[in-house]
């Protein structure tokens, strides 16, 4: 029986997660996931994002013991049904940043948990509008100087202090950084773990955001 004491695994170098993650004062370890993160052809952004966060839970497996939970995640932006990973060059990463402007588009974060002791495996994915500021072409430049939209999905970062390019947020703020708390809380309980915080509290006093979504999502019946 997994116990709240149980040591998570976490299959990602991100730091935004892994703050995220100690969030719920959870034990964790970090094994970073390399795959390949090709898009298929038919595959939706749903259906994409829940099956890297698969991919890279199963990745890790063989680096984990048996009393590892292991968590994978994935993030997407998504504009007009179109996924925009993380631009390979200053020039992509400069027309994600016009496109993106002044527009809603959704960020699709999946989670999965993967239970080494039974290889009981769980997903759950997060989607949240996102409506971005009318930012100027000379704030898209400075941006780009920075460096940060390189390794971002859809070239930005929701929490960058200068930038700053959302209007406004009406879900779920740690879904858009990666790694969407409340709802894995509700899948870790569902393998006997627990948070040793209250990781909603937690994220909301860091993140400065009072989440309109979080004790829905806490509440609900959660399926698979």
């Amino acid at each position: 029986m997994t116990t709240e004491l149980s040591i998570l695994l976490l299959a990602s170098n991100s730091p935004r997660r892994r703050e995220l993650l100690a969030l719920g004062g959870w034990m964790f370890h970090i094994e970073v996931a390399d795959l390949d993160e090709s898009q298929r052809p038919g595959e939706t952004p749903a259906d994409y994002v829940t099956r890297l966060a698969g991919e890279k839970a199963r990745a890790v497996l063989p680096r984990a013991r048996v009393e590892h939970v292991i968590i994978g995640a994935d993030t997407s932006v998504v504009v007009d049904g179109e996924i925009l990973g993380k631009p390979v060059d200053e020039a992509e990463a400069r027309s994600m940043l016009h496109r993106l402007r002044g527009r809603t588009h959704q960020v699709y974060t999946g989670i999965a948990i993967l239970r080494v002791e039974t290889g009981e495996l769980l997903y759950d994915v997060c989607v949240t509008d996102v409506p971005m500021r009318a930012y100027s072409d000379d704030e898209i430049e400075r941006y780009l100087a920075s460096g940060d939209p390189m390794d971002k999905a859809g070239a930005y970062g929701i929490q960058n202090p200068d930038f700053q390019p959302v209007a406004r947020m009406e879900g779920c703020y740690a879904g858009v950084m990666g790694l969407p708390l409340c709802h894995l809380t509700r899948l870790l309980r569902r393998v006997g773990v627990t948070p040793r915080a209250d990781s909603a509290r937690n994220c909301q006093a860091m993140l400065k955001y009072p989440c309109p979504v979080s004790r829905a999502i806490l509440r609900r019946e959660d399926e698979r």
